[in-house]
């Protein structure tokens, strides 16, 4: 894959220098401030869910204070408030990945059931039997499920993209597999397990070339990295606000117009209608089309604040911090006896996955949770994946702008500390 261009990381040799530390940053996040089990909190979960800062908890609360009414269907005052508010987070979306309309952001519920609209509604409009789905060995539970439903319901292929021994995408295995059957390839930007960044560009160049759509999960990329989805010129991208420091419960799909136009709603109900009769239903335009039933308001409107969170950092200071703070993390990982990193991909963000010989990660998970540390043990939604390691189960430890090198020399001091206790 080296002879890619490099997908969106930043080097190493003159990174932007941010404005902000991440010990200032951690002043704003209410939890890191609590003690666990008497000691400071080392948070190091990040790839599933990030904390909240101070701005998304008051705007959450704010919006029940001052504003709680239903969006889009009410002509009083709390009413067109709300609505004013949801729908500016739906523009501060459009703005943050760079798509050319409002109308092309839906909000779900999540990464999830983003990507199950897509195979839903996508799928069984313009797949048939015979046509091939292509995904690859790095994908979460979310990207391989809906999709084997609907192979199994349209008659359609799977097919899967190997990996290098590094963890990267097999390119000449991708090349090979795309051909005129393929209509479309999932795919995600940022692996949430070995963290290994997909040339997205280039997957897209190379489905485009033989007519396949792409959606790109792009869950574990968004809190991390720059996006913006016409220059990437996906035709769909998902991700989930609990994971870029806003609230559960809301996720984002990005859908290139004329195929959101195309496709059928997902569920029925109200605000997903311009009007019924017992003959017959029309369907309201987009983006509406697909937000069927009362949205979740409140988590939507603080989603804003999330977002001007992360605006006002800067994507590209967060990518070179963060980028710095993880080779710092793997030099010193590496320095620690029996300890095995998996993949070693040429671009990497967010996630390390490891595992310390003579140690269970569930045992080294609950050891390191008792000096406060916080990271996630087990197959993290992608079994395949670990069946093509090897393992039943990894550690993880996943960064956000939060986490500083004193969090990872923590880390380390309570791996040797798990060493000790099993006499390894």
């Amino acid at each position: 894959m080296s002879q890619l261009s490099a997908p969106t990381l930043r080097s190493l040799n003159n990174p932007p220098t941010p404005a902000w530390s991440p010990e200032d940053l951690r002043e704003e996040f209410p939890i890191l401030q609590r003690l666990v089990r008497g000691r400071r909190l080392v948070y190091l979960d990040n790839a599933a869910t990030t904390q909240k800062p101070r701005v998304v908890i008051e705007s959450l609360v704010r919006y029940y204070q001052e504003l709680n009414a239903n969006v889009h269907r009410g002509i009083h005052y709390l009413s067109e408030r709300a609505t004013e508010a949801f729908e500016q987070t739906r523009r501060a979306v459009q703005r943050f990945i760079g798509s050319r309309s409002a109308r092309e952001i839906i909000f779900t519920r999540g990464t999830t059931e983003s990507i199950n609209l897509v195979a839903w509604s996508f799928g069984r409009q313009f797949l048939k039997s015979g046509d091939e789905i292509l995904i690859t060995h790095l994908e979460h539970h979310s990207n391989i499920v809906p999709w084997q439903m609907l192979c199994q319901e349209r008659g359609t292929i799977l097919r899967v993209v190997p990996l290098t021994p590094d963890g990267e995408l097999d390119w000449m295995a991708f090349e090979r597999l795309v051909n005129e059957k393929t209509k479309l390839i999932s795919v995600a930007h940022v692996s949430n397990v070995l963290g290994t960044v997909n040339p997205v560009r280039e997957i897209v160049r190379v489905g485009h070339a033989v007519g396949a759509k792409v959606l790109v999960d792009g869950a574990q990329a968004a809190p991390h990295l720059p996006v913006n989805v016409q220059e990437l010129d996906c035709d769909f991208y998902v991700f989930s606000a609990h994971k870029m420091y806003g609230p559960t419960g809301v996720g984002v799909l990005y859908g290139k117009e004329e195929l959101l136009e195309a496709m059928p709603p997902y569920q029925g109900g109200g605000d997903m209608i311009a009007s019924v009769t017992f003959e017959r239903t029309t369907y309201n335009v987009l983006p509406y089309k697909f937000e069927a039933g009362t949205p979740n308001i409140a988590d939507v409107v603080a989603f804003k604040a999330a977002l001007d969170f992360l605006d006002q950092l800067g994507m590209e200071q967060i990518s070179a911090y963060e980028d710095q703070l993880l080779h710092y993390a793997l030099q010193a990982l590496d320095e620690v006896p029996g300890l095995v990193i998996y993949g070693r991909p040429q671009y990497r963000c967010g996630a390390i996955a490891f595992n310390l010989d003579g140690i269970h990660p569930h045992d080294l998970g609950t050891i390191l949770d008792q000096e406060g540390i916080a990271i996630r043990t087990g197959h993290h939604c992608a079994q395949p994946l670990m069946d093509w390691l090897g393992v039943a189960a990894t550690a993880r430890a996943s960064l956000a702008v939060y986490n500083s090198r004193q969090d990872i020399d923590e880390l380390i001091a309570g791996l040797h500390r798990a060493r000790m206790f099993f006499r390894l």
